[in-house]
C-alpha cells in the first residue's frame, strides 16, 4: 500500500478495527462460545459412549452383547419403530389436511384455528396421554358415563397420545411449506383441464414434497425418543424410552442404560441429517418470476375443509379441556363436584415444583439468550478459523433426545473425579442442561434474524472506526433485540414444559413441576396432576401474552414467538 493510500485509509481499518480486523477480540469470543459447548454437549455424549463400553470385568462390549442378545430388547425395539410410525403417520396426514385446509381454502376464524392446534406445546408432553386417559381410560367419560368399553392402555393409547403431542410440529413444518406456492403451476394445470384431484396429485404434493419429508423425520424422531406418554398411558406396553428410565433409576443399570441411549441416539441423528438435507430444497421450485398463489373461493371445499379443520382442533382441544375440568372436580370420576382444592398443592413438596419450574425457566431463558445470541453472532458476523467447527456444534443438539442428553449429565457430572461435579443436584446444572437441549432450535432462530441484517451497517461502523465490540453494542444487538427476546420466551416455554431430558436430573430439593404431574399420575392422584398441568399451561400463556404486549408496544410486531 502506498503511503498516500496508506494515509487515507478510514482510521479503524489502519489500527485493524472492525469486524473482521479484531481478530484477537472475535477468537476470544469465538473461544468464550466453544468452550461451554465442549463442556455440556460434547463431554456428556462422549460420556455416555464410554459408559457403554464400562464393564465389571474392565473396557469390552459386554453391555452391547448383553443387551442385543436379549429377546426382551428387540420386542422394546419392533415396540418403538411401530409405534413411532403408527403416530408418525397419524400425525403427519393430519397435520398435512390441516395446514391445506388453512393455506388453501376459505375458513372462517383462522387465526382461532392456528392458535388452537398449538396448545399442546404448552402443556408437558405427557398431557395427552393424561386427557385421553380422563376420556377414554376405564374410569374415563366415555366408558364410565356413556357405557363404552374402550381399552386404551398400550399400543394405541401410546401411538395417539404421541401423534397429538407431535401435531403441532408437522403442523408448523407444512404450513410453512404450504404457504409457499406458483400460482402460474395452478393456471397452466387448471387450462390443461385438470381437476381439484389431478392438481393435488401432480401439482401441490410434488411442491411440498421436501416439507412432508422434513415433517416425518421430525415426528418420528419426537415419538420414538417420548417419554412421558408411554410412562402414563401405555401400561404394559414398553418402549426404548421408558426401558431407559427403568435400568437408570429402577435398578441403576448405568451401562445398559448407556448402550439403549446410544441406541436411541443414532436413528436421531440419521433422521436429523436427512431432514437437514431434504429441507434446504424446500422452496427450489420458486422463482423471481414466481405468481402468488390467490385461493379462489369454492363452496364444497370450503365447506369440507371447515369441517375437517374444526373436528381435528376439537379433538386436540377436548384432550387438553378435559385435563382442566379433572382439575376442579372434587374426586374424578366418584365425586363431580366443583372445588378449588387441587390448586391448594396439598401434596409432597407443595407449590415448590411450580416455583421451582419458573425460576429455571427464567434462569434458562437468560442464560440461554447470552450463549445462543453469542454464539449466533460469532457465527455469522465474525469470520475465523473457529466458525464452521462452532456451527456444526451448535446445532448438533437437535439430534440429541432430551432423556439421551439428560442420562449424559448423569454419568458426566455424578463422576467425583470431575471438576464440575459440584454442579451435581444443583438448580444450575438443570438450567444448563436447558439451555444446550434447546440449542439448536434457538441458535438456527437468532442466525436467520442475523442473516436478514445487511452488511452495510457493519461497514458503516467499521468505516467510522467501529471496533467489532462497539459494532456489535451499538449496531447488531439493537436490531436483533426483538428475535433475542422471542429466543428467551421458547427457552421458557420449552424448559417449563421439560420432562424427559430432566427427568435424571431432579431431586427431592430441585423438583420440578412438570416431573410432580409424572409421579402423580404414577401413583393415582389424578386430580392433583391435571392441576400441575393446568398451572404449567396457565403460566406459558401468560408469557406468551406478556411478551406479545411489549413487542407490540415496541413496534415489533413480526416477531413470531411460536416456533
Amino acid at each position: 500500500m502506498s503511503l498516500a493510500a496508506e494515509t487515507t485509509a478510514p482510521p479503524a481499518a489502519r489500527r485493524g478495527g472492525g469486524l473482521t480486523g479484531d481478530r484477537s477480540v472475535t477468537l476470544g469470543l469465538s473461544a468464550l462460545a466453544a468452550l461451554p459447548i465442549l463442556l455440556f454437549l460434547l463431554l456428556p455424549l462422549t460420556g455416555i459412549l464410554l459408559r457403554g463400553f464400562e464393564t465389571p470385568d474392565g473396557f469390552g462390549i459386554g453391555n452391547f452383547t448383553e443387551t442385543f442378545g436379549a429377546e426382551r430388547f428387540w420386542k422394546l425395539v419392533y415396540n418403538s419403530i411401530a409405534m413411532s410410525l403408527t403416530a408418525t403417520l397419524a400425525a403427519v396426514g393430519l397435520a398435512y389436511f390441516y395446514a391445506y385446509a388453512l393455506q388453501r381454502a376459505k375458513i372462517p376464524f383462522k387465526p382461532f384455528l392456528r392458535i388452537a392446534v398449538l396448545t399442546p406445546l404448552f402443556a408437558p408432553s405427557l398431557v395427552q396421554a393424561q386427557g385421553l386417559i380422563l376420556l377414554l381410560g376405564r374410569n374415563g367419560v366415555l366408558n364410565r358415563f356413556l357405557g363404552f368399553d374402550i381399552d386404551i392402555y398400550g399400543f394405541w393409547g401410546t401411538a395417539i397420545a404421541n401423534a397429538l403431542y407431535a401435531f403441532p410440529y408437522a403442523y408448523l413444518i407444512l404450513s410453512a411449506a404450504l404457504a409457499v406456492a406458483d400460482a402460474r403451476l395452478y393456471e397452466s394445470a387448471e387450462a390443461l383441464g385438470a381437476g381439484p384431484l389431478r392438481i393435488f396429485r401432480d401439482v401441490t404434493l410434488p411442491a411440498t414434497r421436501f416439507g412432508l419429508a422434513a415433517a416425518i423425520f421430525v415426528v418420528f424422531t419426537l415419538v420414538m425418543t417420548d417419554f412421558g406418554n408411554p410412562m402414563v398411558i401405555g401400561g404394559d406396553f414398553s418402549v426404548l424410552a421408558t426401558e431407559v428410565y427403568n435400568q437408570v433409576i429402577g435398578q441403576a443399570q448405568f451401562g445398559l442404560g448407556a448402550v439403549i441411549g446410544i441406541v436411541l441416539l443414532v436413528p436421531a441423528i440419521l433422521a436429523k441429517l436427512i431432514e437437514k438435507r431434504i429441507s434446504r430444497k424446500q422452496h427450489a421450485s420458486v422463482t423471481a418470476q414466481s405468481k402468488p398463489l390467490v385461493v379462489k373461493p369454492s363452496l364444497r371445499r370450503d365447506v369440507a375443509f371447515s369441517v375437517y379443520a374444526y373436528v381435528v382442533v376439537a379433538l386436540i382441544l377436548s384432550v387438553l379441556a378435559i385435563v382442566v375440568v379433572a382439575s376442579f372436580v372434587r374426586l374424578w370420576p366418584y365425586n363431580m363436584s366443583f372445588t378449588l382444592k387441587h390448586y391448594e398443592f396439598d401434596v409432597q413438596n407443595g407449590t415448590a415444583p411450580l416455583w421451582n419450574s419458573v425460576g429455571v425457566s427464567l434462569a434458562t431463558a437468560i442464560v440461554g439468550v447470552a450463549i445462543t445470541g453469542l454464539t449466533a453472532i460469532v457465527v455469522q458476523k465474525f469470520r475465523n478459523p473457529l466458525t464452521g467447527p462452532l456451527s456444526l456444534l451448535a446445532i448438533l443438539p437437535a439430534a440429541v433426545p432430551g432423556m439421551v442428553l439428560g442420562l449424559g449429565y448423569v454419568l458426566t457430572f455424578n463422576e467425583p473425579s470431575n471438576p464440575l461435579n459440584v454442579l451435581y443436584g444443583s438448580f444450575a446444572l438443570i438450567v444448563i442442561l436447558s439451555v444446550y437441549y434447546n440449542h439448536a432450535h434457538a441458535f438456527l432462530i437468532s442466525s436467520t434474524s442475523l442473516k436478514q441484517i445487511g452488511s452495510t451497517f457493519d461497514e458503516a461502523s467499521t468505516t467510522l472506526g467501529g471496533s467489532a465490540v462497539t459494532t456489535l453494542r451499538k449496531v447488531t444487538l439493537p436490531l436483533l433485540w426483538p428475535t433475542l427476546l422471542g429466543v428467551g420466551v421458547f427457552y421458557f416455554m420449552r424448559t417449563m414444559v421439560s420432562l424427559s431430558a430432566v427427568i435424571f436430573l431432579v431431586t427431592p430439593s430441585t423438583q420440578l413441576a412438570a416431573v410432580s404431574v409424572l409421579q402423580l399420575s404414577d401413583r393415582g392422584a389424578v386430580n392433583q396432576a391435571a392441576a400441575f398441568s393446568v398451572c404449567i399451561m396457565a403460566i406459558v400463556i401468560a408469557c406468551l401474552l406478556l411478551v406479545r404486549t411489549i413487542l407490540w408496544l415496541a413496534g415489533a410486531k413480526n416477531v413470531t414467538l411460536i416456533r
